[in-house]
């Protein structure tokens, strides 16, 4: 089944007309995108936007084989003209099916939110699951097999992708191709590496595609360390890059503090924000976790680790430090970085840079900043992703 998207922005485009922002400002050349359009084997067009024919003139297609215009939702864009001998474009019925007569079987996928999305199975058996903008499946049974390719809102809505692997419509050989792209991120690089982290992958409008062929995409990193100062966005880039994945565990390292509102503050804007299939646990015993096969872990954070475990072995009396507890807690940390080295799960830990600022003033503090510093090192041998989060701006420090 080969695939031709003429368009892969919102309905109005990217960049938007008239937009001012920095994201719109940056969209030039292969990061331009007209409205997602998808053309199936030159027979089906999934959504009619403006200018589809130049579209598919241009990525060397023609729209004259076409004999079925199917949309997914009202057209939300500019006025679209249906060009000469298109036929009539429609919207099936939810759970509706149909077979074209170019051979092709079209299912309507409900969405969870206004919307219709498109299974398409061809002659050949390649499978195409295609969605709206903004939605995501609902009540949806699990299919006989993965999807060889699933053209759908990734950035709009990463619970929709995880929703799919939980049901096993998606699976390691799925391409995964992210559409309905707006300003919500900045195009180019940082695009790219948000969908590398779920496991997608974004292509220039006009690109044909084959569904099951290999799509190249680098695979998902099993191991990322995301460090970064106060308030740099370390924990919403950790939690981004497994918002597409169903049933993560939340590792919370800080435990609790009666009486101090500020920190349920924050724990309660952390927790809210989190996708509501995440489970969480309050623990330091981070090692059993990582020897347990289970879904991803989401560790967060490691210096809140490393206080409890000095706290444990008496680091911050100077005798007990010098007599026994810097022992101890090498042997600790040497656990836990044995532990990370040997998971088979996927793990995104979050932790505090430190060192960069002014010297601290007591011996136990120089001591925190010293230990956590080696932690951070020996933790991030073990990642094959190591990001630095600056003014809410991930830097791939390693993969």
């Amino acid at each position: 089944m080969e695939l031709t998207l003429l368009g892969t922005g919102a309905p109005l485009g990217l960049p938007r007309p008239g937009c001012p922002c920095a994201a719109c400002a940056a969209a030039r050349g292969a990061d331009a995108r007209a409205a997602t359009s998808l053309l199936v084997d030159g027979a089906l067009l999934l959504d009619l936007t403006p200018g589809a024919a130049l579209a598919a003139a241009r990525a060397g297609r023609s729209l004259s084989g076409v004999r079925q215009v199917l949309l997914t939702h009202p057209a939300d864009g500019p006025p679209v003209e249906v060009p000469a001998g298109l036929p009539d474009a429609g919207r099936v019925p939810d759970g509706r099916e149909l077979t074209l007569i170019s051979g092709h079987k079209v299912r309507a996928v409900p969405m969870d939110a206004p919307g219709t999305g498109y299974e398409v199975v061809s002659l050949e058996g390649g499978r195409l699951l295609y969605l709206p903008r903004g939605g995501a499946p609902a009540g949806m049974a699990p299919p006989p097999r993965p999807y060889d390719t699933v053209v759908a809102d990734v950035v709009g809505r990463p619970d929709g992708l995880a929703r799919l692997r939980a049901l096993g419509a998606v699976g390691p050989d799925t391409d995964v191709v992210a559409v309905h792209l707006d300003h919500d991120v900045p195009p180019g690089a940082e695009t790219a590496r948000r969908l590398a982290a779920a496991g997608a992958r974004a292509v220039p409008d006009g690109t044909t595609l084959v569904a099951g062929a290999s799509p190249g995409v680098p695979p998902v990193p099993r191991r990322t360390l995301v460090t970064g100062g106060a308030r740099s966005g370390k924990s919403l880039e950790a939690e981004r890059r497994l918002a597409s994945f169903p049933d993560v565990v939340y590792v919370a390292t800080s435990g609790t503090r009666d009486g101090d509102a500020e920190w349920a503050d924050r724990v309660s804007t952390h927790r809210d924000r989190r996708p509501g299939s995440w489970r969480t646990e309050e623990t330091c015993e981070l090692a059993p976790l990582l020897r347990e096969d289970g879904p991803p872990l989401l560790i967060d954070c490691l210096s809140l680790w490393l206080t409890d475990a000095m706290d444990r072995v008496g680091a911050w009396d100077d005798d007990t430090w010098a007599r026994e507890g810097r022992k101890a807690l090498r042997e600790r940390v040497a656990e836990l970085v044995g532990a990370v080295r040997a998971t088979r799960r996927n793990v995104v830990a979050v932790t505090n840079e430190v060192g960069a600022g002014v010297v601290p003033a007591t011996a136990a503090g120089r001591r925190f900043r010293d230990e956590l510093g080696r932690l951070n090192a020996a933790f991030a041998d073990e990642c094959e992703q190591v990001l630095l989060v600056v003014s809410g701006q991930a830097l791939v420090l390693r993969g």
